[in-house]
């Protein structure tokens, strides 16, 4: 269940996030409505997770790997921003760096 939680709150920080984009400083207010309403959210579902015993580490971890792999897809392939093979072997990176901390706690 946790994990569950913990996507839901991925989901919505994606979506705050891209929604930052749109807002322009704020002075748009439905990105912007969708800026706080989804920070909202996406911290009320992470601490859902928490409670529900998922440890701190992982859940920060996975939120910021899946949190960085999706936003750079999305402002790759629908905002026009570029994604060298630099930044994608950076994204590896911390995504590996989340499984081992997550295989690290499994013993």
């Amino acid at each position: 269940m946790p994990w569950i939680w913990l996507a839901g709150a991925i989901a919505l920080e994606v979506l705050a996030t891209t929604s930052l984009k749109f807002s322009e400083g704020f002075t748009r207010l439905l990105p912007s409505l969708f800026v706080v309403a989804g920070y909202a959210g996406a911290f009320f579902m992470l601490s859902q997770a928490l409670v529900r015993g998922m440890p701190l580490g992982v859940a920060y971890g996975v939120w910021a790997a899946v949190g960085i792999a999706l936003l750079a897809a999305i402002g790759a392939l629908f905002l026009g921003e570029s994604l060298t093979w630099i930044q994608v072997c950076g994204i590896a990176l911390v995504i590996a760096g989340v499984m081992a901390l997550e295989m690290g706690g499994q013993h």
